[in-house]
């Protein structure tokens, strides 16, 4: 899967743009265009192409004046372009050990693989205030694959987005290691997280939401 749908954007500015659609929630070509610095029509005309492949989808963004604007998101086929952890032999390998010993096995498994992903990063993480340890959580994270930013504004206050879950298959058999992962935040960061996710077609977000007080 993951080299069909490399032969098929192997062009030139055709993952920058997937790439960057993926750190969002749809854009539309102007914002695409500002954003990766190319021509308006060049930007158009290859979403178009990656439209009629399959790769994107559009919607209508209510503006507040006008007509709405069209966005462009990812579908599902691009998933294979970002790796996954939790692939087919890593699924059926908990799946035996579900069948060999109880039910429970694989969530205890993974409970021991997040407690070590806990204390690598501690021993990683550099930083004094709140603010900067986030900050260089989120680049770990996003060397790790997990597409993660950091983010502060007085509005939401200090929050971490990810746009990519190497763990997602795992995490759609077995739900409860999205409480593990929220656990490792806390844990790393020394503070109460919130985390929410929001999905559009082939997009989805994870926020962190960071307790500050």
């Amino acid at each position: 899967m993951f080299f069909k749908a490399f032969r098929d954007v192997a062009r030139p500015h055709w993952y920058e743009i997937i790439t960057t659609l993926k750190c969002s929630t749809g854009m539309s070509v102007g914002e695409l265009s500002k954003e990766l610095k190319m021509s308006y029509m060049g930007i158009k005309q290859h979403c178009i192409e990656l439209h009629k492949r399959g790769y994107l989808d559009t919607w209508r963004r209510p503006g507040t004046k006008g007509r709405p604007e069209m966005e462009y998101r990812l579908t599902d086929k691009a998933a294979p372009l970002f790796p996954q952890i939790g692939d087919d032999l890593m699924l059926q390998v908990l799946s035996t050990t579900e069948t060999l010993f109880g039910n429970n096995i694989p969530e205890k498994l993974m409970y021991g693989w997040f407690q070590e992903q806990t204390t690598m990063f501690q021993k990683k993480l550099r930083g004094k205030s709140l603010s900067e340890k986030a900050t260089a959580f989120a680049r770990l994270r996003d060397t790790a694959g997990y597409l993660a930013e950091c983010h502060y504004d007085s509005t939401n206050g200090l929050r971490i987005f990810e746009y990519h879950n190497p763990l997602q298959s795992l995490f759609d058999k077995y739900p409860r290691l999205e409480r593990m992962e929220e656990t490792l935040f806390e844990k790393v960061l020394g503070t109460s997280v919130t985390r929410t996710v929001s999905k559009a077609s082939g997009l989805r977000r994870t926020v962190f939401e960071i307790t500050t007080l």
